[in-house]
């Protein structure tokens, strides 16, 4: 009997660059659940930054699973809190800057949960944090960094790439490399090779 298909819930590049690279056949079908609506109730609720991103990756993977019963369906997401505070991805380059001059100097942590859904249910979850370290850069170097690295940066909770530019910002990092990218990968290779998907996976 073949493997279920594999379908990522999320347009994320990195997310989607994590599974190519790991040499996973899958579909990308983002969800259409409104990730602001969900934040705003969990946070009146003073949801944790783990259960935020858990819940909110539930809700992808059990969207899209609903369409596509047969498959096995992976939802994640990211949040990312400093000291009490949490942030989310800036709408614009300016809401970056300002973001990142309140992270700067400081210890965040930044979240990710991915959840498995198969007919509209979900059957699999983990989430991993990894504690990143910004060092105390200067206003010069923030708008370098800025003009450097584009508007690709608002698509990050964190407005950064660890993998790219965003390593400059950096003194210290701890934590796994591909839960800090987006995705608990590592966990959910044993989970999808368990259901027969994998290197030895048919393309």
């Amino acid at each position: 009997m073949p493997p279920a298909p594999l379908i990522l819930a999320s347009a994320s590049p990195s997310r989607r660059q994590m599974l190519t690279h790991a040499g996973l056949a899958f579909e990308v079908v983002p969800s259409s659940v409104d990730e602001d609506e969900v934040k705003r109730s969990l946070l009146a609720e003073r949801a944790s930054a783990r259960d935020l991103a858990t819940a909110l990756a539930e809700m992808k993977a059990v969207a899209v699973s609903r369409r596509r019963p047969e498959a096995l369906v992976i939802g994640a997401d990211s949040t990312l809190a400093c000291e009490g505070t949490l942030f989310d991805k800036p709408p614009t380059l300016e809401a970056a800057r300002r973001q990142l001059q309140a992270l700067r100097g400081r210890t965040h942590e930044l979240v990710s949960a991915a959840v498995v859904a198969q007919g509209g249910a979900r059957i699999w979850q983990a989430a991993d944090a990894g504690r990143l370290t910004m060092r105390p850069f200067s206003d010069a170097f923030l708008d370098a960094y800025l003009a450097r690295a584009g508007e690709a940066i608002c698509g990050s909770v964190g407005a950064y790439h660890l993998e790219g530019l965003g390593a400059h910002l950096f003194s210290r990092v701890d934590g796994d490399y591909f839960t800090i990218l987006g995705l608990p990968l590592l966990p959910l290779l044993v989970f999808l090779a368990d259901h027969g998907i994998g290197l030895e996976t048919p393309r």
